[in-house]
């Protein structure tokens, strides 16, 4: 009887796998916490307005969750202070606004 309740749950298993790794976030904060936290370093870096960063050739990201971790390693960095949530919000924006991974 144990192992019955156990089943249904590797069936779902893929299905949490799916999903994107941000789970629910406010793309309409997204914008202004880039522009705060993030645009000044990335224009001294590659100049412009920064956006090179997500364009150039040679970008080190290939999916969502490495995009995530990225956002999350440059808010440790700078020490932006920024919360998970945050982190998710932009690493979405970004996906939407540049990278288009699906997965």
């Amino acid at each position: 009887m144990k192992t019955f309740w156990f089943f249904p749950l590797l069936m779902l298993s893929p299905l949490a796998l799916a999903e994107a790794p941000w789970g629910t976030v406010d793309l309409k904060a997204a914008p202004a916490l880039h522009q705060k936290h993030c645009v000044a370093c990335h224009a001294r870096m590659y100049g412009g307005d920064g956006s090179k960063m997500y364009t150039r050739d040679g970008r080190m990201l290939s999916n969502q969750r490495e995009l995530l971790q990225r956002v999350a390693f440059c808010n440790t960095q700078i020490n932006a202070g920024l919360f998970p949530e945050d982190e998710a919000s932009l690493a979405a924006w970004l996906n939407q606004q540049y990278y288009h991974f699906t997965q």
